[in-house]
């Protein structure tokens, strides 16, 4: 079977940045206190009314196909990676398509809500299709709306000065080359957790809980049955919610797990590694992984001090941005790994 290799890679980010001291005059919060624990200084909003994730993610996808050297109707395959869709439904694979102008050759579209994890979850899915030879120009998005859906009072403070909005994206084709390309992709899940980093409302659960009750929200006939209620508006219901430390604790485990064992299957170890791309979650969590990998700074690289935590289009704006700046070269080994809400995991080994 035939490797699949990155052909085209493409970004997108707002204009309007905000700052830590930005988020101070509307929470009680500080440069200070979310510098500290999080190493973020500065994160993209897109504008409201008028951008969504499907447009951003169109706008990364034209830079991809663009770079990739192909027209937009060579695409035979959309994966879009998205926790922040448009709409409930349809998934916004569907109207990236429509954006791009290529609905009329009916090329399928995926979505996948593997949140942060989203990007190497389609990077997975992607290779296997060019491996087998079902496809082979496939388009993978991955993009994100935070802004949109965050408590920006000091209620929600742990969690929405973490996240930005943005988008990324890669076109994925074979290669002839033996040795090049995708290497090997490793994905798990538990949901054990599913609740500790989540947004529960609104939903289908009618205030039906299986996995836990810590959240003291109203039972299904105060929820009423339906996706939202008043109850959910003046409680503050509909925002995310996130236990930090166990998060932390989980993802510094499983960074490491991941990573050797798509290393150990190639028969390489982390010294071998070119350029570690982590998901952007928390500056943190990336410098513990460092340190458990025993990696120099040179091999890993960090952008969420400009974006904050933007989930499933971290990796690729961050794979862009090293790409642009000179520090991924042919032969290297690329190493990209992801940890998030579900909680879902994976890695990706490519030599470039």
């Amino acid at each position: 079977m035939k490797n699949s290799k990155i052909a085209g890679i493409g970004y997108y980010v707002p204009d309007k940045i905000y700052t830590n001291d930005d988020l101070s005059k509307f929470m009680d919060t500080s440069d200070e206190w979310i510098t500290e624990r999080t190493g973020i200084k500065e994160r993209r909003f897109a504008e409201k009314h008028k951008e969504t994730s499907s447009t951003m993610g169109t706008r990364a996808a034209q830079m991809a196909i663009d770079n990739a050297g192909i027209n937009k109707e060579d695409i035979d395959f959309i994966v879009f990676a998205t926790l922040s869709a448009d709409y409930y439904f349809p998934g916004a694979g569907v109207l990236l398509q429509r954006q791009l102008g290529i609905t009329h050759l009916e090329a399928p579209a995926l979505d996948i809500r593997n949140q942060c994890s989203g990007f190497v979850y389609g990077l997975s899915v992607a290779d296997q299709y060019i491996k087998t030879g079902k496809y082979k120009n496939i388009l993978l998005v991955g993009a994100e709306m935070h802004s949109m859906g965050m408590d920006f009072t000091t209620n929600g403070r742990s969690v929405s000065v973490i996240f930005g909005d943005g988008a990324g994206a890669v076109v994925l084709q074979p290669t002839e080359e033996e040795g090049r390309g995708i290497l090997t992709t490793h994905i798990h899940s538990n949901g054990t957790h599913a609740e500790e980093l989540a947004m529960i409302n609104p939903g289908s659960h009618g205030g039906v809980w299986l996995g836990t009750e810590k959240f003291g929200y109203p039972d299904a006939e105060e929820m009423g049955g339906v996706f939202v209620t008043q109850k959910m508006l003046d409680d503050g219901l509909l925002a995310p919610n996130m236990t930090g430390q166990l998060v932390f604790k989980t993802a510094v485990k499983k960074f490491p797990e991941v990573i050797n064992a798509a290393l150990y299957e190639v028969g390489l170890t982390s010294k071998d590694i070119s350029l570690f791309i982590p998901h952007q979650a928390n500056l943190r969590i990336s410098q513990f992984v460092q340190k458990l990998l025993k990696l120099e700074d040179s091999q890993v690289y960090n952008n969420i001090q400009k974006y904050g935590n933007t989930t499933a289009a971290s990796i690729p704006i961050a794979l862009y941005e090293a790409f642009e700046e000179g520090k991924i070269k042919d032969g290297d080994l690329i190493c990209l790994a992801a940890f998030g809400s579900g909680f879902t995991w994976g890695s990706a080994l490519i030599r470039w």
